[in-house]
């Protein structure tokens, strides 16, 4: 798969349905950065109108997934990845269009590469941070990836 915005929103619609009805949508991706937007909307609120936490764990998510995903690819090499642990941090109410945005793609490489030359597991934390239309932090979203090379 090539890892452009539309390819990435069609895998989402086919192996990861519960995010993509809930709006979760890649703006951006690059080597070293990826963007996520999910609109607040009715489907995926809470009872205190805003946006429940776990769309904003999925965006989150994505967006620290996504830029495992392309350096693994990147690598011509067979990994397994998953998430260990999760962490979050919630700093306001995310109502309107909140986007969700991790700049940690080049560690991840090196984390990529540190497994292939160790042929060990290797387990790391990255960060996504997510912002509102008027640039106020609603959450810090802090993610532990493990992968292993095949």
């Amino acid at each position: 798969m090539e890892f452009n915005t539309k390819n990435l929103n069609l895998y989402l619609l086919k192996n990861l349905p519960s995010a993509y009805f809930s709006g979760v949508r890649v703006s951006s991706i690059s080597t070293a950065s990826c963007e996520v937007k999910v609109k607040h909307k009715w489907f995926n609120q809470n009872p205190f109108k805003s946006m429940y936490f776990a769309v904003q764990n999925m965006g989150a998510e994505l967006t620290t997934g996504v830029l495992v995903m392309k350096a693994i690819k990147d690598s011509k090499q067979k990994f397994s990845m998953l998430v260990l642990n999760q962490k979050s941090n919630f700093t306001k109410k995310a109502t309107g269009l909140i986007t969700f945005k991790c700049v940690e793609g080049l560690m991840i490489q090196e984390k990529i590469q540190m497994a292939l030359n160790t042929k060990e597991g290797v387990a790391f934390w990255v960060r996504s941070e997510g912002f509102d239309e008027t640039g106020d932090k609603v959450g810090t979203y802090d993610f532990e990836w493990t992968i292993k090379a095949k």
